[in-house]
């Protein structure tokens, strides 16, 4: 193998949806990561809806294409 093309492959803690943490190895840039959604939370392995925030995403979807829908009216433009 060549040397110094190849990411660094270290061992990092994982910190699940429960609070459970373990050990494993990658080449993920921290020391630790932190899971928003696994096995554990995930509604497929569940069975049950879990609410997800996704911190007001459609929100700021709406926001932005009322701002475009107002320049394109401003610019005689409209679809």
């Amino acid at each position: 193998m060549k040397k110094g093309i190849h990411p660094a492959y270290k061992t990092i803690d994982i910190l699940m949806t429960d609070g459970s943490t373990f050990k494993t190895r990658s080449c993920f840039k921290g020391d630790r990561m932190v899971l928003e959604i696994d096995s554990k939370s995930h509604p497929f392995y569940t069975g049950r809806q879990m609410l997800v925030d996704t911190a007001g995403r459609v929100d700021r979807f709406k926001k932005r294409m009322e701002k475009t829908k107002a320049v394109r009216d401003a610019k005689g433009q409209s679809k």
